[in-house]
């Protein structure tokens, strides 16, 4: 099944986030040109975040009502518009705008995928296809900055990164729009209606049916909200924790590098080979997910990841600091690549299998939200006390979560799941 549906699930991910990955290294150069100090570069490149922040709830709208496809192809039309305004962007207001815009589509992108392999993909590989969706992203994310790289050697200008993002979004939306459309090839998993609280809600068999598919009533986005407002407390925070962990690591490797007195290029290396590790297990996580559970990914990631934090938050004076930073780098890409698709999955797990999609953008924003967040945390702790203390604090926010998943994951997730 996936791989005949391969070029229509998996292609457009790469597609977008090959784009994607090329241009993102150099939204700060691009508000440089015109003008914007290094805080404000910042809060340029951050725009991308918050647009992906607001975008989840919409698009979770969005797809309940015109489906997955129609969106997808929506979200590649505004995010050209986008593209068109990073390339011609006069002052900085507009960039920033373009930024958002992008981000806003990003999580659109990303949602009606999910959304689609929630509903379509039987229970007994559903992991591994959405591991298998996560690596996608994380391969166009991987490669994007080394065409950038290759684009500036060949034509020496910043934009040729940008015009290629826009052949990516064009090709995208094609490939959406005129290939096989995989909510007629691949049928939803049959469903049975049970009931949970005041209302029916339909129970994932993993059986594909050709027949009627019974639905629970559409109820919207805030209305779902408050209805799944328990796991999303609790279970939702979890996965939150992970996604700030996983948003740490790309922070604090970097500016450790940089405070043990470490050349780029050696940064990049490491931090390279730590990208690496984690892009190579991507589908040995969903292999685990569906043979033995998904808290048997879910915790051993955390556990690294924590462990790892704490680990190299005291290493920044011992006289081998560089060979420290290097082994807890490699250890952190260990952690996340375990981790890979864990939080696609639970998602589809607890969403309500009938209409998923207003679920998958309350718990899209929570995990975007605590990705956010770990960055500012990072950077106020270490402002304030040092980036050891702020690297230790992080180690602690994996183990706190590391015993969430403990706690909520048996709970809220059916057994053998």
């Amino acid at each position: 099944m996936l791989w005949s549906l391969a070029p229509v699930i998996y292609g457009p991910t790469v597609l977008f986030a090959l784009g994607e990955g090329a241009v993102i290294p150099l939204l700060p150069i691009f508000a440089s040109r015109l003008g914007a100090d290094v805080p404000t570069a910042a809060l340029v490149a951050s725009a991308l975040v918050v647009g992906q922040l607001c975008g989840n709830i919409p698009a979770g709208w969005s797809v309940a009502r015109v489906g997955e496809r129609v969106t997808m192809a929506i979200g590649g039309v505004i995010a050209l518009g986008g593209v068109a305004g990073l390339a011609l962007a006069p002052n900085l207001a507009l960039l920033t705008a373009s930024v958002f815009v992008i981000g806003f589509c990003a999580a659109v992108f990303g949602l009606a995928r999910h959304s689609f392999m929630t509903t379509r993909v039987p229970l007994s590989f559903r992991a591994r296809a959405l591991s298998l969706l996560g690596g996608s992203f994380r391969l166009g994310m991987f490669v994007g900055p080394f065409i950038a790289a290759a684009l500036l050697a060949v034509f020496g200008d910043e934009h040729a990164t940008v015009w290629f993002f826009a052949v990516c979004l064009l090709a995208t939306v094609l490939l959406v729009m005129f290939g096989p459309d995989p909510e007629a090839r691949a049928a939803p998993a049959r469903t049975r209606l049970t009931p949970v609280g005041d209302s029916r809600v339909a129970e994932d068999t993993g059986e594909p049916v050709t027949g009627a598919i019974p639905t629970a009533e559409r109820v919207g986005v805030f209305r779902t909200m408050w209805r799944y407002r328990g796991v999303l407390s609790r279970l939702g925070l979890a996965a939150a924790s992970l996604s700030a962990v996983r948003s740490a690591r790309q922070v604090v490797l970097p500016l450790w590098g940089v405070s043990i007195g470490l050349d780029a290029s050696t940064i990049a290396l490491v931090v390279g080979i730590s990208g690496a590790i984690d892009f190579a297990l991507f589908y040995a996580s969903g292999q685990v997910m569906d043979r033995f559970g998904r808290l048997w990914a879910a915790l051993p990631a955390m556990i690294l990841m924590g462990a790892g934090f704490l680990a190299l938050s005291v290493t920044h004076d011992l006289p081998q600091a560089a060979m420290w930073f290097a082994l807890f780098a490699a250890v952190l890409g260990v952690g996340n690549g375990l981790s890979s698709g864990i939080l696609l999955t639970l998602g589809a797990d607890v969403a309500p299998v009938a209409d998923p999609a207003p679920f998958l953008g309350s718990w899209r924003t929570l995990t975007d939200a605590g990705g956010a967040f770990a960055p500012l945390l990072v950077s106020g702790l270490s402002a304030a006390f040092s980036l050891s203390l702020a690297t230790g604090a992080m180690g602690i926010v994996g183990l706190l979560g590391a015993a969430a998943f403990i706690r909520w994951v048996p709970r809220f997730v059916p057994r053998g799941r």
